[in-house]
């Protein structure tokens, strides 16, 4: 009777044992609590955030908002170019959707609130992004596997999202935290560097080319992100290493081999290699190139009265 108990009993299965390790989503409370402590320490830490803005880990020349708001003043109250002085180095098209934040508050607030708000909302799509990618990168991964075979990887179940991870990390970053409240435009570069690689991720080539033109535009580092994005564009997200490919076409070849002949069977290629594809990295010059041109034409229109394209090239 005991056998006929035990066998009577449902087996658990794999999958299902692990869905039962894995701990409740708190994603959503972690990362409503990183936006409420930046919004506290913007309304009750105002002097301190004032000090904190001049030190140059936080804000440099080129983030800082307080040379932001200088630029804005010498382009629209003196009438003189925002570079005069070499006070202003920054895009001239921050200067037009963050300078009129600037000169705008609300009574009873710290100074620049308003564009501290819009870090504080920079971050938060920051970080959604990072989720969203990491989710995408996961599935990739996970489906080059099952394509392989290798279905016992996929059983020992990961405890937390790397989308997850990756996003409270970010989020509860100290830097990142200082840059948010530090009267800095990193948050905002962070977000266009982070949505060129989401859209380089998900397939959208218009989404990362003005991502990637953007952020480039803002600061010149992130032009370094052309070689990830064009291998994410010509490989696919994640795609798995031509090492596996060859030792799972190993061995079919050694069994296959095994009963009939004890010669070495050289591995053959498998036909699911993964190669790379130049025309999605094609189309993504070709997006960033439209796009620049525009950003080009905007930013000639924005201070074609303050020296025009030569005078921001040089001062930038």
């Amino acid at each position: 009777m005991g056998v006929v108990e035990d066998q009577a009993k449902p087996k658990s299965s794999p999958s299902s044992s692990t869905s039962m390790r894995r701990k409740p989503d708190r994603f959503w409370e972690w990362a409503i609590a990183a936006v409420m402590f930046r919004l506290l320490l913007i309304y009750f830490f105002p002097h301190t955030l004032k000090h904190l803005a001049s030190r140059p880990e936080v804000s440099t020349p080129l983030t800082s908002l307080r040379r932001l708001a200088e630029g804005y003043w010498l382009k629209n109250q003196a009438s003189i170019s925002p570079y005069a002085g070499s006070m202003y180095h920054g895009s001239p098209l921050l200067l037009s959707v963050l300078g009129p934040l600037t000169v705008r508050g609300i009574d009873g607030q710290p100074d620049h609130i308003l564009c501290s708000l819009l870090s504080v909302i920079a971050d938060f799509f920051t970080a959604l992004l990072l989720r969203a990618t990491g989710e995408k990168l996961q599935a990739a991964y996970s489906q080059s596997l099952k394509s392989l075979g290798l279905d016992d990887i996929l059983r020992a179940s990961e405890i937390y999202s790397s989308g997850d991870i990756a996003a409270l990390v970010y989020l509860w970053n100290p830097l990142t935290i200082f840059t948010c409240v530090g009267s800095s435009t990193s948050p905002i570069e962070n977000f266009l560097v982070v949505l060129s690689i989401y859209g380089a991720c998900t397939g959208l080539i218009p989404l990362a080319a003005v991502g990637w033109v953007l952020a480039t535009h803002l600061s010149l580092y992130p032009v370094v992100l052309l070689i990830p994005l064009t291998l994410l564009l010509g490989y696919g997200p994640d795609a798995p290493p031509k090492k596996l490919f060859l030792q799972k076409s190993s061995t079919k070849t050694a069994k296959q081999s095994a009963g009939s002949s004890s010669q070495h069977v050289k591995p053959s290629t498998v036909s699911a290699l993964p190669s790379f594809s130049w025309r999605p990295v094609v189309q993504f010059l070709l997006w960033a190139t439209a796009w620049a041109f525009y950003v080009l034409v905007l930013c000639g229109i924005s201070v074609r009265q303050s020296g025009g394209l030569r005078e921001m090239f040089k001062r930038t």
